[in-house]
């Protein structure tokens, strides 16, 4: 039997000027994401679409997912295969195609983690264990699109 979990989160929208939406420039895209005993996250749509480029936008967010879905399960199958990790650093991209109707979707993204290990000799087989993160990813395995690994492996 497979097991469920649930995520509980609230989203209140302050971005009222004063009249709502009562014009396409008469609101700001700014609202706040709330999950209980956490940090708030401010957040705001890409500065493209009228966003506050000093929040976090959902596309940002998405793409911060997968970087660290995919560095959770990598570094729990490093711990399992006795791979010692020292230090580990993402450079995370994702690419957005807007359509002509004002839709769009996310189309890929590529997570570059830099990944240092205690000693040479788990070079390979830290290498090796990203192609298994990648498949055991919650996130990355919800998407439908590709995510690409470029991964540095250094001691």
């Amino acid at each position: 039997m497979n097991k469920e979990h649930h995520y509980t989160l609230s989203i209140e929208w302050t971005g009222n000027l004063g009249t709502g939406t009562s014009d396409y420039r008469a609101y700001t895209r700014n609202h706040s994401v709330y999950v209980e005993n956490k940090p708030t996250i401010l957040a705001s749509s890409d500065p493209y679409f009228r966003g506050d480029k000093t929040r976090y936008n959902p596309e940002e967010m998405l793409i911060a997912a997968l970087s660290s879905c995919h560095m959770l399960s990598y570094l729990h199958l490093c711990a399992v295969n006795s791979v010692v990790v020292i230090e580990y650093k993402d450079s995370a991209t994702g690419t957005m195609v807007e359509n002509p109707d004002g839709s769009g979707q996310l189309t890929e993204a590529t997570l570059s983690p830099l990944v240092k290990v205690k000693d040479s000799s788990m070079k390979a087989k830290a290498h090796e264990l990203h192609d298994q993160a990648e498949k055991l990813c919650f996130i990355a395995r919800s998407v439908n699109f590709p995510v690409h690994h470029k991964p540095t492996v250094i001691s």
